[in-house]
């Protein structure tokens, strides 16, 4: 732990904590905006695999990837995934960092808080562990396996999880700083 907590303490700076969230949220919106939408251009309406947080299973796979169609399941592969791929480094190391930050504004960069830095790697981790399955779906299709498809599945809902018991965190200490704040004009104005 207290390797983590040193990497993480030199690479608090704040420009480049701004940069890397910056760098990472340019890519989320270019697939927001561009690649997801091109992709489900050819879906009938079926979300992709990437936005089930819930999950999927062999069925939807199937009836999904066949809406697609040969151009579809392209574009998935050739457009959406490489995008994809960039991003879960981005979202883990720049809200890895962004954690560590708060962490230290409330001066809890240390055990056990700094376990929390790692969810966002752990997202990032399922999130490439999905994206292979997909990758692996989508060459491997019209012949789909169960177990793949169970897999890939379960990698979306850990990714799902993760990201959001990472996001509650971010809001609960952005809402203690807060709190903080307002006691210290409190304080001040007495």
């Amino acid at each position: 732990m207290k390797t983590l907590t040193e990497i993480l303490e030199k690479n608090l700076i704040g420009k480049k904590v701004l940069g890397l969230f910056i760098l990472a949220n340019i890519v989320y919106i270019l697939m927001l905006v561009v690649t997801i939408p091109r992709t489900m251009d050819f879906s009938n309406g079926m979300d992709l695999l990437d936005m089930r947080p819930m999950g999927y299973d062999w069925a939807y796979v199937n009836k999904l990837f066949n809406n697609l169609g040969e151009e579809g399941r392209s574009t998935y592969l050739t457009l959406q995934l490489p995008v994809d791929m960039l991003y879960p480094f981005l979202f883990g190391i720049s809200y890895c960092l962004v954690i560590a930050y708060f962490l230290n504004k409330l001066n809890r960069l240390h055990f056990p808080y700094i376990f929390l830095c790692l969810l966002p790697l752990l997202a990032g981790i399922a999130d490439y562990l999905e994206n292979f399955g997909i990758i692996s779906m989508l060459k491997g299709y019209p012949d789909l396996s169960e177990f793949s498809v169970n897999m890939t599945s379960v990698f979306s809902v850990i990714k799902s999880i993760s990201t959001s018991v990472f996001f509650i965190t971010i809001i609960i200490m952005l809402l203690i700083l807060g709190f903080q704040a307002i006691s210290r004009k409190k304080i001040r104005a007495k």
